[in-house]
C-alpha cells in the first residue's frame, strides 16, 4: 500500500477529524461476556422469509473470507489495516432471504447494545461477522467471539460480542443512535452526531 496511512492513488485513507493509532483502543457499553460454546447462539430473523439461528461451531464451519480494512472509531483514532477474517454478512442474509420491503439490519449483542446499518450497507462486499483479527481469534475484549465489521462505517456501528441480526423494513435506532449519534455514521462526511 505506498505510504502509510495513503491508498495507491495517494488520496488519505484517515478520514477528517481522525488520528492513526497502532494499538487498538478497547471502548464498550457494559462488561465484557463470558463466552460458553455450547449456550452461544447468533439469530438471523426480522423481515426475511428464512429465519435461522446458529451455534458457534456452526457459523465457525461456514466459508470464511479474509480483508484488510481500516478501522475508524467516532471518538477520533484509525487503526489502519486491520486484517480481519469471518462470514460475510451478505452470505447470512442470503440464507435468510430478506423480504422485499427490508432495507435496514439491526446487529444486537443480545445485551441492548445494537446498531442500525441500511441493508445495502450490511451487504457490501467487506461487511463480515469477524472471527479473528491479525491472524489471532478473536478477542473478547475487541468483541470475540464473533463481532460485526462494517469497514465503510464509524466502529459503533460494528457491534461486539453480535448474538442478533435483525432485518427490518425501516430504521431503527440502536443504542448510541437513540443517543444522539448520527443515524449514518459515515466517517468520511464527520456524521458522529445529530445537528
Amino acid at each position: 500500500m505506498g505510504v502509510e496511512g495513503e491508498r495507491p492513488d495517494g488520496k488519505s485513507r484517515v478520514p477528517p477529524g481522525q488520528g492513526v493509532t497502532k494499538g487498538f483502543p478497547v471502548l464498550h457499553v457494559g462488561s465484557v461476556p463470558d463466552f460458553d460454546a455450547a449456550s452461544w447462539r447468533l439469530s438471523v430473523r426480522g423481515a426475511v422469509e428464512n429465519p435461522f439461528e446458529l451455534r458457534f461451531v456452526e457459523l465457525a464451519g461456514l466459508e470464511r473470507r479474509a480483508q484488510v480494512a481500516d478501522f475508524h472509531c467516532v471518538t477520533g483514532w484509525s487503526r489502519l489495516g486491520c486484517r480481519w477474517v469471518g462470514v460475510p454478512l451478505a452470505a447470512l442474509l442470503a440464507r435468510a432471504k430478506p423480504t422485499p420491503n427490508a432495507a435496514h439490519v439491526l446487529l444486537g449483542d443480545g445485551r441492548g447494545y445494537s446498531a442500525d446499518v441500511p441493508l445495502r450497507v450490511a451487504l457490501a462486499d467487506d461487511a463480515l461477522v469477524a472471527l479473528e483479527l491479525d491472524g489471532e481469534p478473536l478477542a473478547a475484549r475487541h468483541g470475540g467471539p464473533a463481532r460485526a465489521i462494517v469497514p465503510d462505517l464509524y466502529a459503533w456501528k460494528s457491534t461486539k460480542w453480535l448474538r442478533e441480526i435483525v432485518v427490518l423494513e425501516r430504521p431503527e435506532p440502536g443504542y448510541w443512535e437513540s443517543r444522539g449519534y448520527h443515524a449514518r455514521g459515515d466517517p468520511w462526511h464527520e456524521e458522529r452526531f445529530v445537528g
